[in-house]
């Protein structure tokens, strides 16, 4: 009887061209395998050869790769590129332009994904299709994704797929369903081919096959499975950590992280190693002085701080109701560059601002980011502290800290904070991490906490801003205890189609300026609608709160904007532009602090809002408000480098966080002075302490006031 190689690398198969059934099954392989074979005789299909196989592996892997290519090619504000096709070929050509090797790494590490399902399934023309016909599909999200929201698919959104998946397609830019139509197709058209090259191929695909009854074949399967894993999760656990072997490899190989900008990172690097670089995210680097001692050196310095500060402060933010309301995307259009509103859509939210404190918020958003706008501004750490690896932390830090202090643990932990978010509650681990927090009701659209109002506006799928409010009054006006309310927003969500009839808004471009793409505009005189409609129902709201006999403060803030603005998005100038929106702290006339404007409100970062609130209330402080407060004086506004390398930031090093001076005018973290680097330093202190090191400041009471 004969025997086939098990691995036909090794040779080609020595099996006769034609053989008996009883011959077949005794070679371990089943009567499918056998095409032809009817009354005893065989057509035999010619098996292909190992070295065909061996090509196709390489074509199939390279489509792949640049297919994935494809998904995050368009135009950013670090690369200039014409099309996507230029841009696909750029990452080929620069192999003998720049001697940079990057796109050889990206073919290695999906060959080796490629090549553990092959050894897994053990069949090539099943494997082929999925691999390919995943790559497509992978790409064509990042591609919605980097349109709509400047920014690649992430380990983090992973976890979207599961309890939100019937919900992603809602997040569709306007144009998307001819694309999608052109994957279906690519994808039926690459099962037929691939259908058909299973049917002429004698062996079916196998790649290993069965040589005798002893199980040989499964173990050289097993162990070229084992080595795919463990290489590819070892290079995977390691190349975010500088000067680990996979670092060595991937940088030798061109690699230059760029996480910064997750855009220009998968661009100039590949998706695929961007993706992976990711996966296992380090939360900060450890600072060199960080120990027992210096914490609590550092909260005795913030301690005297704080003393002095509540020496002319005599109310508690604990015996106020607070507000947080993160609006949706809001923002002023008529502030972007080259874009006209024909009528002013927010006069009630200008006129509220011009009367308290307010200013503009730098967000580390654009299109998108919303929850980590929100974790800033509850917990007052800054983004622009954590490794640039770590994207999301509601997702990948706050799931596993041991301490998590927030604002709203100042009105203590039975009953008193409650959010409202007229969407799933799983978005972003929002219901997991709220409970960490030690909010005790978050009502959404889902049990158990159903929120009250639900109403929609025109063709929009979204909760209007309106029912939000109402939601949240019925539950402030039901108690005269003070609360902290926590609020999330979704009327102003893209994507933004036509929702409302007889739309009074019309968007066009300033003159001089490059016209609006019809597409645009459409999204433009939309999103202007929904402006309007929430500067309606935030100043109703405002004179709810307004008729209450308890003191409420707001704070109010646009998370980021709309990712609408492709025509002021290709001009680089405009970028710190695209990253400011409008906020305030308002309260109402049971409060003390009615009217007041804060000095140095004209630019923030939503880290600041806590500590702006106790300034704005004349609220006593704990030290670690007391050195948020200090730490605004100096540096009013910082995020990650959002905006970097643009005219006029020339003093800027690439990869520097981005700090706004009181004006709204970059500084260089070269021209700190003593005390802005001290501050500086304590700050990342803090927040080692809190998100990686061993919570010394929690035994310290420093979140605590009157400590």
């Amino acid at each position: 009887m004969t025997t086939s190689t098990a691995v036909e690398g090794m040779g080609e198969p020595k099996d006769e061209p034609e053989r008996l059934d009883a011959q077949s099954a005794d070679n371990g392989l089943d009567h499918g395998d056998s095409d032809g074979l009817a009354k005893g005789t065989v057509c035999a299909r010619k098996p292909f050869a190992s070295w065909l196989y061996a090509l196709l592996f390489l074509v199939f892997d390279i489509i792949a790769v640049l297919t994935l290519q494809w998904g995050v090619t368009q135009n950013s504000t670090r690369v200039e590129l014409s099309s996507p096709l230029t841009g696909v070929w750029d990452m080929v050509a620069k192999m003998w332009t720049k001697q940079n090797f990057v796109f050889v790494l990206n073919l290695l590490l999906l060959g080796l994904i490629y090549a553990m399902l092959l050894f897994l399934i053990n069949r090539f023309w099943v494997v082929s299709p999925l691999l390919l016909s995943a790559a497509a599909i992978v790409a064509l999200i990042e591609h919605f994704k980097v349109s709509v929201r400047y920014e690649t698919v992430l380990p983090s959104d992973v976890k979207l797929f599961g309890s939100n998946t019937g919900n992603i397609m809602s997040f569709l830019p306007s144009g998307a369903f001819w694309l999608i139509a052109g994957v279906l197709l690519y994808v039926a058209v690459l099962i037929g081919i691939f259908v058909y090259l299973n049917h002429i191929d004698g062996r079916h695909g196998r790649l290993i096959r069965p040589m005798d009854r002893t199980g040989l074949a499964a173990a050289v399967r097993l162990l070229l499975l084992a080595l795919s894993v463990t290489v590819f999760g070892a290079f995977t656990a390691q190349v975010s950590t500088v000067g680990s072997w996979a670092d060595g490899l991937s940088k030798s190989m061109g690699d230059i992280p760029s996480m910064w900008d997750s855009v220009y990172d998968a661009q100039r690097n590949g998706p695929l190693v961007s993706f992976i670089r990711q996966c296992n995210p380090k939360i900060m680097d450890k600072p060199q002085d960080y120990s027992q001692e210096s914490m609590k050196a550092l909260a005795k310095r913030y301690q005297s701080e704080a003393k002095n500060i509540n020496t002319g402060r005599t109310t508690e933010m604990k015996d106020n109701t607070v507000v947080y309301i993160l609006s949706e995307s809001y923002s002023d259009p008529n502030r972007v560059p080259g874009v006209e509103i024909n009528k002013d859509p927010m006069p009630r939210i200008r006129s509220i601002k011009d009367q308290t404190t307010s200013g503009y918020m730098l967000s580390s958003g654009y299109g998108g980011g919303t929850a980590n706008l929100e974790y800033m501004s509850l917990t007052g750490l800054s983004m622009a502290n954590f490794d640039s690896s770590l994207t999301s932390p509601y997702q990948q830090l706050v799931p596993g800290e041991q301490w998590t202090p927030t604002i709203n643990q100042l009105w203590g932990q039975v009953g008193n904070s409650l959010a409202f978010h007229p969407y799933e509650p799983s978005m972003y681990s929002r219901a997991q991490d709220y409970k960490k927090f030690g909010i005790s009701h978050f009502y959404t659209l889902e049990e158990p906490d159903v929120i009250a109002h639900q109403q929609k506006l025109g063709s929009s799928p979204y909760v209007s801003d309106e029912a939000t409010y109402q939601s949240a009054f019925e539950k402030i006006s039901a108690t005269s205890k003070s609360q902290f309310i926590q609020m999330a927003t979704m009327q102003n969500h893209m994507p933004y189609h036509s929702w409302y009839a007889n739309n009074e808004f019309k968007a066009s471009n300033k003159p001089g300026s490059p016209k609006l793409e019809a597409d645009e505009k459409t999204s433009i005189d939309t999103y202007a609608k929904g402006v309007e409609l929430t500067d309606r129902a935030t100043k109703q709201f405002l004179d709810q709160l307004d008729g209450l006999s308890k003191p409420v403060t707001v704070v109010f803030y646009g998370d980021h904007l709309p990712g609408i603005y492709s025509t002021a998005g290709a001009d680089s100038n405009n970028s710190l532009d695209l990253h400011l929106t409008d906020y305030f702290i308002w309260s109402n006339k049971a409060s003390a602090s009615r009217g007041q404007r804060n000095e140095n409100s004209d630019y923030t970062s939503p880290n600041y809002f806590a500590a702006q609130t106790a300034e704005h209330m004349g609220a006593k402080v704990s030290p670690y408000l007391a050195f948020l407060t200090r730490m605004h004086d100096a540096i009013p506004a910082m995020e990650p480098p959002v905006v970097n390398n643009i005219q006029g930031w020339d003093r800027i090093p690439e990869g520097q966080p981005n700090y706004l001076d009181a004006h709204g005018k970059p500084m260089a973290a070269k021209d700190f002075d003593a005390r802005t680097n001290q501050l500086m330093d304590d700050y990342k202190l803090i927040q080692y302490d809190i998100t990686a090191g061993k919570g010394y400041l929690k035994d310290l009471h420093f979140m605590e006031v009157g400590r």
